[in-house]
């Protein structure tokens, strides 16, 4: 049996706001898109105005970003560190940042502060998705053989340039692949 959502109010966007703050990081427009849900809920079950409603996120949206909860730049800094050490390449990060509702220039501003002690991103990037999915040098020995295409594909697919993945494809040893200014840990 499915429950009616409850009327949205001022307070009740604020405590919602709050509580998901509490357990996620996100950006301001990923947070409106959330309380927009509730708003449309809402509005559907009790008849509210949504336009009160989305009147309601957005000054909240704007006194939380005053206050300095939400901060997209700091947001999309966090996301894209946390995205290149799982071993994601440039483009798929700014990409994810932007569909979280980041702007371009936070975007950018992310990825360039998760950058700037790495010499070669995308590449450390890469090095870490090969160990991850144990591909190229992180193989098994006994399964390498065959198994350079295969690795090609999964990097490209991955989104990494193909000279990033030969050079992870061709590498012997895991040791080939980390030289200490990479920063590939």
């Amino acid at each position: 049996m499915a429950r009616n959502p409850r009327k949205v109010t001022a307070r009740s966007l604020e405590n919602a706001a709050l509580f998901y703050l509490q357990r996620f990081s996100t950006s301001a427009e990923n947070l409106r898109r959330v309380l927009m849900r509730r708003v449309e809920r809402s509005a559907h079950a009790h008849g509210t105005d949504q336009a009160e409603g989305a009147a309601l996120v957005d000054a909240l949206i704007a006194r939380l970003r005053g206050s300095g909860l939400l901060d997209d730049r700091a947001y999309a800094g966090a996301q894209a560190a946390t995205l290149r050490r799982r071993g994601m390449p440039s483009r798929a990060i700014h990409a994810r940042l932007r569909r979280k509702g980041v702007t371009e220039d936070d975007a950018d501003a992310g990825l360039a502060a998760a950058d700037e002690d790495c010499f070669e991103p995308d590449f450390a990037a890469a090095v870490n998705f090969a160990r991850r999915r144990r591909l190229g040098p992180f193989r098994p020995t006994k399964d390498r053989p065959g198994s350079g295409e295969k690795d090609l594909a999964i990097l490209a697919r991955a989104g990494f340039r193909y000279d990033v993945a030969r050079r992870i494809v061709a590498a012997t040893t895991p040791e080939e692949l980390e030289p200490g200014d990479l920063n590939a840990r």
